[in-house]
Formats: C-alpha cells, sequence, structure tokens
C-alpha cells in the first residue's frame, strides 16, 4: 500500500498567524490534505478530492463567492487531484473508489474528474448535500460538483461496529478491510473520519472535525481566533464539533491506541506528513507511502 499526501486546495487568507497559528506576515495558509492510497487489488482509493480541475479554472459559480473571498484560493489546477495523480504516474481510471469525510465545495470538488468511481460517505450527509437547506446549506453543498450521484454508495448509523471506542463502518462495499468510516457529525450533519490500516499502525484523517492541531494536541486546546471563527461558522453543530474534538483529544492521548490523527486545514500537520512520508519510503518495505 502506497499513501500520498496531497494538497488540493490551497489556501492564503488574510490574517497570517491569525489563521494557521504559525505564519509571520499578513498572510496565512491553509491546505486541503487529501490522499491517494495505491492498493494492491482495489486500484486508487481517494480520500476527499479538493477542489477539481473545473473548479481551478472557472470557481465563479461553482465555489461559494463568500467562502472564496475569504480562503483565497490558489487557483492552481495543478494542484487538483487530477494533475497530481499524472505527476505520480497513475492513471485517474484506476481510481476505482473515493471515500468522503464530508461533501463541503473544498472537499468534494474533484470528484465530477473521477466519474467512474465509487463514492463512499455516510447516509445524513448524502441527505443534507440533497437538502442543501439554509444559507450554510447553499453555500457549503455544490451540485454542479458531484456528478451522477447514481454513484453513491452511503452507509446508515444502523451499519456500524466499534473502533477505539468510536463508531465505525467497517465494511465498505469493495473496499478491504484497511478502510474505515468514523463517523464524526458535528462539522456537517453527515460528516466522518476516514481510518486507515497501515503496517505500523492506523491513521485517521478526521476531516474538519478540527482545523488546527492546537484543538487537539495543545493543553489547554485552542484555535487560531480566525480559524476558529470561521470553525464555527461552518459548523453544523458547535456543540457536537466540541464534543468530538474532546473524543479526539482523548484518541490521541490513548497510549493503547496505535493512531496518528490529523485534519484538513492545517498547514504544519500537511507538512509534518509529508516529511513521514518521505522518510517512510523504502523500496521492499511494508509500506510506501509519500507526499506531493
Amino acid at each position: 500500500m502506497r499513501i500520498h499526501h496531497l494538497d488540493c486546495g490551497p489556501a492564503r487568507p488574510l490574517g497570517g498567524a491569525l489563521m494557521d497559528g504559525v505564519s509571520p506576515g499578513a498572510v496565512g495558509r491553509l491546505t486541503c490534505h487529501c490522499l491517494a492510497v495505491e492498493t494492491p487489488r482495489h486500484g486508487v482509493v481517494l480520500v476527499d478530492t479538493g477542489l477539481g480541475l473545473r473548479d481551478m479554472l472557472r470557481p465563479a459559480g461553482r465555489l461559494p463567492a463568500v467562502n472564496s473571498a475569504l480562503l483565497r484560493f490558489r487557483y492552481d489546477p495543478d494542484r487538483t487531484m487530477l494533475r497530481h495523480m499524472k505527476r505520480l504516474g497513475l492513471h485517474p481510471a484506476d481510481v476505482r473508489h473515493i471515500v468522503m469525510t464530508h461533501l463541503d465545495f473544498d472537499h468534494a470538488g474533484g470528484l465530477v474528474d473521477f466519474p467512474r468511481a465509487t463514492v463512499h460517505l455516510m447516509e445524513a450527509e448524502a441527505r443534507a448535500a440533497r437538502a442543501r437547506e439554509g444559507v450554510l446549506g447553499r453555500a457549503r453543498y455544490r451540485p454542479v460538483q458531484w456528478g451522477d450521484t447514481a454513484r453513491w454508495r452511503t452507509y446508515s448509523d444502523r451499519e456500524v461496529g466499534r473502533w477505539y471506542g468510536f463508531d465505525a463502518v467497517e465494511r465498505l462495499d469493495g473496499l478491504p478491510q484497511e478502510f474505515v468510516l468514523v463517523p464524526l457529525p458535528g462539522h456537517s450533519a453527515g460528516h466522518a473520519g476516514v481510518a486507515i490500516e497501515t503496517p505500523r499502525g492506523w491513521m485517521l484523517h478526521a476531516g474538519d472535525t478540527y482545523f488546527n492541531r492546537a484543538e487537539i494536541f495543545d493543553e489547554p486546546p485552542h484555535c487560531p481566533p480566525g480559524s476558529a471563527a470561521y470553525e464555527a461558522a461552518m459548523a453544523w453543530s458547535s456543540p457536537l464539533v466540541r464534543a468530538q474534538q474532546g473524543r479526539l483529544r482523548a484518541l490521541a492521548r490513548d497510549p493503547d491506541a496505535p493512531v496518528v490523527l490529523f485534519c484538513t486545514h492545517d498547514p504544519v500537520e500537511f507538512v509534518a506528513f509529508s516529511a513521514w512520508s518521505e522518510r517512510q519510503r523504502a523500496p521492499g518495505g511494508e509500506e510506501d507511502t509519500r507526499a506531493a
């Protein structure tokens, strides 16, 4: 199994460290941390897709204007999942499955770039996306990005088992048991984490359950004020977001849980996982991980 960590929606919001906690100037940095996983028998599996090629080329009408103005995306087609894959020598037709944390515009934009892939997500998220209720629902969910929704495979709360104390969908149709969908509602109605088992333990892509590593790994937990404001504005349920963050903090501190976790938008985490991937890249080893 080879795991590529890819930034498929780089953003440069104003605010510097007020947004990301580290940037010294007036401009901050946020990422859209996606995964492309090469599997032995199931083709390439994506975790989220970031912004798609059409979003990068013609963002007006495809992306919500207010959010785009705040985040200040770098509209570079070469940063899409489609172009990343081509640079890695992977063929888009080899993408058979896409596992979604949720369907927000900055996560689902590339779905239309992989029209043959089965899309796995929680049933509650599919229902919320189709309803597009309220101002927030209309902003975050962009049907123009989805392509044919008949290829969606949704999972209900009745299908869950357990994974390190969390509810979990342990059997995703057509995927090996190394892929687990972990419901984490709060940021959106059907938000989920995606857990992947590797020879060195589990990694959990926590999506937008948190926006900055300090919310999970610092004591006391905190978030840069700009990111905290955006996180709150985009939350379907802020109390649920806080509850899920508390559960992730407990997981991160559990010595009996061989799990590393990361979120979508933290640039420091992305750089760390990129460097980690480079160190772990070993021909003939158990796992080959790469980042770009």
